[in-house]
């Protein structure tokens, strides 16, 4: 079901793109093309600088949508984003795609040809002459010579040097080019963070389902009446011989029932209490094995500060003592945690000897939290599992 949702969501997506860029291919022909005939549109089609004009501000977009954004804006580096982005202006005013696909229309000239052909005797328009007003009373007076009728001419008038009048001290400015590079970063930019905050709202939502998901397998595997009895037993041993470790162990289940009930709620939960979880329940196990099993636990590094998804190592921890446990064969469980600035490690490795205990417990609870990692720490994590040698090593890496 969550395949099919987002292969739909990628085909809706596809087609708004289609149909807007279609849209937007379509925009110079409506406009250039007013009162001309198909030949016209044809010759547009085959113009580079129509297709230079078109291709400039697709590549745009998306440079904007699939890298700026994600890679700068998103991540809050504005400085080296809007320098980008002033280039790209910068480029757009010099290059002026949209003057430069005006002034090389296939089509100019027959566009006026009514109005700029030449006529008899030098006439330009409709072969119609300027005339002036009809003689008549009002109207008798002398005409002044040509060189005189606008006045003295002043000696020196337009530009020095004999220059054309004009704004030849002024760039000609492409505001049409310019405003829509302006709609188009802010188009993609709309865009790509919308996308962006449905994604995070999609990985919410399954992140809750599968944290959901992960504390009831725990309660299921783990905090069962099974267990429970268990455990029980083992503290009940220890109390009648009178074991200074009783009221030790007591504790120990009461804090993991209440992390499970309490904690567990939260997205992320400080690295402190999620390794004292951990110490609770491998001193709860700790008094089930015997003699020919050695539990190898440490941890390095300073957990202050750091968060975690809570039971997010649990899975590998439990199948170590539900798969790495023998009463005729020595054994040793290794479970290391090592914390550094920026990476949270778990390095789990038991021999196998359960081979066939709760195969599809086991499959479906690596599954759960496989899919955890992948909607907490998207790209932000790696796990290895090995099964060599009679080993089983699992290596899970969490980065900031």
């Amino acid at each position: 079901m969550q395949l099919l949702y987002k292969q739909k969501i990628k085909l809706t997506s596809l087609i708004i793109h289609l149909a807007g860029w279609m849209l937007f291919l379509c925009f110079p022909l409506v406009f250039f093309n007013r009162g001309s005939s198909n030949g016209n549109i044809f010759s547009l089609l085959l113009n580079h600088h129509y297709w230079e004009f078109c291709i400039c501000y697709i590549l745009i977009f998306y440079l904007n949508s699939l890298y700026l954004i994600p890679a700068f804006f998103l991540r809050k580096k504005y400085f080296p984003y809007f320098t980008i982005i002033l280039i790209l202006f910068a480029a757009i005013y010099l290059l002026q795609p949209f003057d430069r696909l005006l002034s090389n229309m296939p089509f100019p000239s027959e566009r006026n040809t009514g109005d700029m052909r030449p006529g008899e005797n030098g006439s330009y328009g409709n072969d119609r002459r300027m005339e002036g007003p009809p003689p008549g009373k009002g109207f008798d007076h002398p005409i002044p010579p040509p060189d005189k009728q606008f006045g003295e001419r002043p000696e020196h008038h337009g530009p020095p040097g004999g220059q054309k009048p004009g704004r030849e001290h002024f760039r000609y400015v492409d505001t049409t080019s310019l405003f829509i590079f302006v709609m188009i970063i802010a188009l993609s930019t709309a865009v790509e963070i919308t996308q962006q905050w449905g994604l995070t709202e999609q990985r919410a939502t399954i992140a809750e389902a599968g944290r959901a998901n992960a504390e009831l397998s725990f309660l299921k595997a783990q905090i069962n009446p099974h267990f429970l009895f268990n455990t029980l037993n083992n503290i009940y041993t220890l109390a009648v011989t009178g074991n200074e470790h009783t009221a030790e162990s007591i504790m120990k289940l009461s804090n993991i029932m209440r992390y499970v009930t309490d904690e567990v709620s939260e997205d992320f939960v400080p690295l402190q209490n999620e390794l004292e979880c951990i110490e609770d329940y491998i001193g709860l196990q700790q008094l089930r094995i015997g003699s020919k099993t050695q539990v190898d636990f440490t941890i390095t590094g300073n957990p202050v500060n750091k968060i975690i998804p809570p039971l997010i190592f649990m899975t590998f921890i439990e199948n170590i003592f539900k798969y790495g446990i023998s009463k005729q064969e020595n054994s040793i469980l290794k479970i290391r945690i090592a914390i550094e600035e920026k990476t949270i490690a778990l390095f789990c490795q038991n021999p196998v000897f359960n081979t066939k205990l709760d195969a599809g417990r086991k499959g479906i609870g690596i599954t759960n939290t496989r899919q955890r990692l992948e909607h907490l720490y998207p790209g932000k994590y790696s796990l290895n599992i090995s099964h060599e040698n009679g080993l089983y090593t699992v290596n899970l890496a969490l980065h900031a």
